[in-house]
């Protein structure tokens, strides 16, 4: 559909909460859509929160190479064991640090159809939905880095 420009660091959007998703309308499937190029327009990027394009709806784009799955209020349900690992941001061009993130999580969303979905992820997709999800309370990565990289 189309390619949106991606706000960094120090636009006061990316500090506020998203609302719930209420209603999957056609709005929200576009929003959806132009996160999705918007992600694969990137060189580095595997996921995108819809704050990072300036909407504050909770909405999450992930492609760890295998597609895109979208996630509409998605919510970690459920955790375990710790792991440090270095992160990076597209709205902190040229920042990464170390971040400690659970090692397994557990999250509940929709999907773009508006079915329930559960997802158990470890690995970089569980450091995935961790931070996408955390741009949707207006956290960055940077307020969680233990040990800054660059």
């Amino acid at each position: 559909m189309a390619t949106r420009n991606i706000l960094t660091i120090g636009d006061e959007t990316l500090r506020k909460k998203s609302r719930k998703v209420e209603n999957i309308d056609e709005r929200i499937k576009t929003l959806l859509e132009d996160m999705a190029d918007t992600l694969h327009s990137t060189d580095d990027g595997v996921g995108l929160a819809a704050p990072q394009v300036g909407v504050l709806r909770r909405v999450v784009v992930i492609d760890m190479g295998d597609g895109a799955q979208n996630f509409i209020n998605p919510e970690i349900i459920s955790s375990e064991g710790t792991s440090a690992n270095v992160e990076s941001c597209l709205s902190v061009p040229g920042g990464s640090g170390t971040v400690i993130r659970p090692e397994k999580v557990t999250v509940k969303a929709l999907n773009e159809k508006g079915e329930k979905i559960t997802v158990d992820a470890d690995g970089m997709m569980a450091v995935c939905l961790c931070h996408e999800i955390d741009h949707l309370d207006g956290i960055l990565f940077v307020d969680r880095v233990i040990d800054k990289v660059i």
